[in-house]
């Protein structure tokens, strides 16, 4: 079968309704291809997660903990697996619930296996399909989570912007700055750029813009770009592309705090700064 999570809890307790005593194939039919309600937990609130293989290095990870509700599915469970790891997103098709009767002996009284399996694909079939992750967060940026969603192994190329609050302009000291953003219009032009990112370059594999909302402290990351590529020259040009363009179009606005006063900013590159009066 290939790549494989075993899933165990003290106590566990899986509750069937109207389905078989069959396997239960990870495309969302639930137990012998009924509904994805076909199997709730009862009990207790976390499950142990080990990691196997493929699965393994995907994480990053060979164990853990995940914390679960009174009730959850087997897909939501799974969902709750890839919260956690995104890169196992790409499995999601293609893992396996079944009774682990052989782990029967970590003493647990009920385990439950996920079986990650290929269908006869490679992992490079698996993951060619470009992706874009976007993020509009009030959380501290990650230049690691970026780079990790882009990676893939048809690429030899990782390129990276990161933009950061800097403690100073024109001769100002600068205490923090704040971002705002209207939400939905600001994800649709960033989903924009990343379309022109591969009309332009259609080499380019993934594509993670990164942009922190509220307020960033001097040194810390506003924005994140990572794009890879087969190559470099492609990912380099893109990343610069993403940034100009998201300071030109994407409606996301700049507040500096200094020591005695405020100014909201616009970037230069905006096209209604730009428009003719």
């Amino acid at each position: 079968m290939g790549w494989g999570l075993v899933l165990s809890a003290p106590d566990l307790r899986w509750r069937q309704e109207s389905v078989a005593r069959a396997s239960v194939p990870g495309t969302g039919r639930g137990l012998a291809g009924t509904c994805s309600q076909a199997l709730w937990c009862l009990a207790p609130p976390k499950v142990a997660v080990l990691y196997f293989a493929r699965s393994a290095e995907l994480a990053g990870v060979r164990s853990e903990t995940v914390s679960v509700p009174q009730r959850i599915t087997s897909l939501q469970l799974w969902d709750e697996v890839v919260k956690r790891h995104s890169r196992l997103a790409v499995l999601r098709d293609q893992w396996w619930l079944s009774p682990a009767k052989h782990v029967r002996s970590s003493g647990l009284l009920d385990d439950f296996l996920f079986l990650l399996a290929v269908n006869g694909e490679t992992m490079n079939e698996i993951e060619e399909e470009p992706k874009d992750f976007i993020k509009l967060t009030q959380e501290k940026l990650s230049v690691d989570e970026a780079s990790v969603l882009v990676t893939s192994p048809c690429c030899g190329a990782i390129s990276l912007f990161i933009g950061t609050t800097r403690d100073n302009f024109d001769g100002k000291k600068v205490i923090h700055l704040e971002y705002e953003a209207y939400t939905p219009m600001a994800e649709a032009e960033i989903k924009k750029i990343c379309r022109d990112v591969r009309k332009k370059w259609p080499a380019i594999k993934h594509v993670a813009v990164h942009h922190r909302l509220g307020l960033v402290p001097v040194t810390e990351m506003s924005v994140i770009i990572a794009v890879s590529s087969p190559h470099r020259i492609e990912s380099l040009n893109a990343v610069s592309y993403c940034i100009d363009t998201l300071k030109a179009t994407v409606p996301i606005w700049k507040k500096e705090l200094y020591e005695e006063e405020y100014s909201w900013k616009e970037n230069k590159e905006c096209f209604w700064t730009n428009m003719e009066k």
